[in-house]
Formats: structure tokens, sequence, C-alpha cells
């Protein structure tokens, strides 16, 4: 285990580190309405509470094995897997 502090507030790019996409995919998703952020300062200052992270990604989970459960997506195959 490691002893680094826990971020309570991530930028665009640490939340892009954390889901594997780039950040201008976090900006869609605060957009959107998806992923709750909040402006600091200046523009383009995003800050997005930890919490709110491991909310989305439990809301995506959960949005996902609905649409396998009704048949809209197939479960993942390998290829889906990165190599």
């Amino acid at each position: 285990m490691t002893d680094e502090p826990t971020l309570r507030f991530m930028t665009p790019t640490q939340v892009a580190d954390e889901l594997n996409v780039k950040p201008n995919q976090v900006h869609a998703l605060i957009k959107a309405g998806e992923l709750r952020a909040f402006q600091v300062g200046g523009r383009g200052m995003w800050r997005i509470g930890r919490q709110y992270v491991e909310d989305y990604i439990a809301e995506a989970y959960r949005r996902t094995a609905e649409r396998i459960a009704t048949g809209e997506l197939e479960d993942a195959g390998p290829e889906d897997e990165e190599p």
C-alpha cells in the first residue's frame, strides 16, 4: 500500500488518466452533465471531486450492465481488450 495522499479534487487531465481517455473526453462529459465539476478562478480551471469520478464510474457500470441485460450490448469479448 502506498502512502500517497488521496486528492480531494482532480484536474480533467488527472481524471482522463484515471479513466484512460483523453482530457477532451472528460470535458465533453462535464459539458453533457454526466460528470460533475466546477470552475476555479479563470477560464479552463476545472476541478472534479474524486467522489464524483467514483460516482460516474459506478453509474457507467450500472448502465452497461443494464444494456447487456436487455440485449442492447453483447458481453465484451477478447477483441475489446487492449494489447
